[in-house]
C-alpha cells in the first residue's frame, strides 16, 4: 500500500495522521492517531503505533531489528530482539507510554528453539530495557517474517495513563 494513499484514506475517514513523535492528540470521539517516530524506518502499508481516542490505549505494530534506513541489524536472535524491543519502546514513548505501560506483547520468532536457547540473554536485554515487570506475553513460531533477514518481531499494546 502506498503511504500517501494510506494517509489520504486516513484523512478522508476523519482520523488524525501523524509522522512525528510529538504528534498532536486525536480530537473527537472515535478518532485514532497514527504514531510514526521519524528516526524509525518509514512505515509502508502500516503505522508503527496507533493511539486510541483519549490516548488510553496504544496499539504497537510489529517491530523487527530494522535500523532507521530500513536494514535489519544484528546477527543473532538476542541482538535482533534488543533492536526490535528498542524500536517498539521508541514507538511507545512517542505515544506517551513507558516500558511499565506495556500491557500485552506478542513475539514472533522464526526459530522458537533458538529463542529458547538464548532466553537468558534475551531476559537480560528485557531487564535492561524494561525492568522486572512483564506484560501478558506470547512467543509464536513463524515460518518467516516480512523482512526475510528478521529472526524476531515484537508487537504490543500499551496503556497510557
Amino acid at each position: 500500500m502506498d503511504t500517501d494513499a494510506s494517509t489520504d484514506a486516513d484523512a478522508s475517514a476523519g482520523a488524525h495522521t501523524s509522522t512525528h513523535a510529538d504528534a498532536s492528540p486525536a480530537v473527537g470521539a472515535g478518532r485514532l492517531e497514527r504514531v510514526n517516530p521519524p528516526h524509525l524506518a518509514p512505515p509502508t502499508g502500516f503505522s508503527h503505533g496507533v493511539r486510541a481516542a483519549s490516548g488510553s490505549m496504544v496499539f504497537l505494530a510489529g517491530q523487527t531489528a530494522l535500523d532507521g534506513a530500513g536494514r535489519i541489524v544484528g546477527e543473532g536472535i538476542a541482538e535482533q530482539f534488543e533492536r526490535a524491543l528498542g524500536n517498539l519502546l521508541d514507538v511507545a514513548a512517542a505515544s506517551g507510554a513507558g516500558p511499565g505501560d506495556l500491557a500485552k506483547l506478542t513475539v514472533f520468532a522464526v526459530d522458537v528453539a533458538d529463542y529458547r536457547r538464548h532466553a537468558r540473554e534475551i531476559g537480560r536485554v528485557w531487564k535492561r530495557l524494561v525492568g522486572g515487570d512483564y506484560p501478558a506475553m506470547a512467543v509464536i513460531g513463524a515460518t518467516r517474517l516480512w523482512d526475510e533477514a528478521a529472526l524476531v518481531e515484537i508487537e504490543g499494546i500499551a496503556v497510557v495513563h
